[in-house]
């Protein structure tokens, strides 16, 4: 019988979609700003699916941080042995993780970004494994499953033959919601893992040929892109190139729209670009997959969501990344939070990565709904 010891950050990745860089001591401005709870949704998808097991055994936390997700999803094999009040904060992850320490479970599995994991770690180190299901703005550690599913598949495989070691990333906060990425190695983790079941961190690449690269693409963009569109820019430095060589300033961690050469919105939220979207009669969106990561959709720029996907379109999100991150990017991922919109997408996608350049890169496949048809998809804000 495994022990799974489950903390849910209520509060995780509501940033996101409202245009926050993170939501960590910004709770209140983004519900402000009308962001929706993300991290139960994530979270039932991997609970629905481990419903199934019969060798599991939970250790959680009261309410929203794990209990009455593992009733809604009918998992009656848990006992509570942490009880918080008020809003949850980081002092009670960590409170949770020591109980869990003291207990032996055989794995902690959390949901939430790069915060929750650094809190988790501070306590257990490397004496208890950890799981992350994904549901924060931030996810550039190597502990999370590449989906909610994912997740689920991992909790059943892990054992210490299934183990690796995966860095955890500290990320500046208030350098990143200033446009800055600035990390550091906060610790080595033990990760339950599989081949492409578990994502590695973000790698930078800052090589010559990487800027050369990038301008390449750009002046290719810059000549396809159509007037009277609509382009929605996706965070990073090769759309970063493509703005520029338009001549306009764009956000270098944020997401952009410009029409006819003209920025319309800077570092917009999801809320603004499905309002801009709708008045327009074409939509493109413009996006790069997270170096090394391979993710399109789902990490760090979820304010593209997949209810703006479906209004401008499949065939109108333009991938642009340089051979060299392509090299490196063994398969793509996407994790928009719409499983029937991530398997619309198909075994592949069409690459832009020079002048006149394209490659065609393998998509993982999406997983298998569970089959409760709820619980699956994010809301968008519409």
């Amino acid at each position: 019988m495994k022990r799974i010891g489950l903390i849910v950050n209520p509060v995780a990745g509501m940033g996101g979609p409202v245009g926050l860089k993170g939501t960590d001591g910004n709770v209140d401005e983004a519900r402000r700003r009308g962001a929706l709870p993300r991290a139960q949704n994530r979270a039932l998808i991997t609970l629905r699916h481990l419903a199934r097991a019969k060798d599991l055994h939970f250790l959680t936390c009261s309410g929203a941080m794990g209990e009455d997700l593992l009733r809604e999803a009918g998992i009656g094999d848990f006992e509570t042995g942490y009880t918080f009040s008020g809003e949850s904060s980081a002092r009670d992850t960590m409170a949770a993780a020591r109980l869990f320490l003291a207990a032996r479970a055989d794995l902690i599995l959390f949901c939430g970004g790069d915060g929750t994991a650094r809190d988790i770690f501070a306590i257990v180190g490397r004496d208890l494994p950890l799981l992350g299901i994904p549901a924060g703005v931030k996810m550039y550690s190597a502990v999370f499953a590449v989906d909610p599913a994912t997740a689920a598949e991992l909790v059943q495989v892990s054992g210490t033959k299934h183990l690796r070691d995966s860095e955890i990333l500290d990320v500046d906060e208030e350098a990143y919601r200033a446009g800055v990425l600035k990390t550091r190695i906060f610790g080595i983790a033990r990760t339950p893992a599989l081949p492409g079941k578990v994502q590695v961190s973000k790698q930078v690449y800052e090589e010559p040929d990487e800027e050369r690269a990038k301008q390449e693409i750009a002046r290719f963009m810059q000549e396809v892109i159509l007037p009277d569109t609509l382009y929605i820019l996706g965070a990073g430095t090769t759309t970063e190139a493509i703005a520029h060589r338009i001549g306009v300033k764009k956000t270098l961690l944020g997401v952009d729209a410009i029409r006819d050469g003209v920025l319309v919105a800077a570092d917009a939220d999801e809320k603004t670009l499905l309002e801009l979207a709708r008045q327009e009669e074409e939509v493109r969106i413009l996006i790069s997959p997270i170096g090394a990561q391979g993710f399109i959709l789902g990490r760090g720029n979820q304010q593209i969501s997949a209810g703006l996907v479906r209004l401008a379109g499949i065939k109108n999100l333009i991938v642009v990344a340089t051979p060299h991150k392509l090299q490196e990017t063994p398969e793509l991922y996407i994790d928009s939070g719409d499983q029937a919109l991530d398997a619309a997408f198909g075994p592949s996608i069409q690459v832009i990565s020079g002048y006149r350049i394209a490659q065609r890169k393998r998509i993982h496949p999406v997983p298998a709904r569970n089959g409760t048809g709820t619980g699956e998809t994010f809301s968008t804000m519409e």
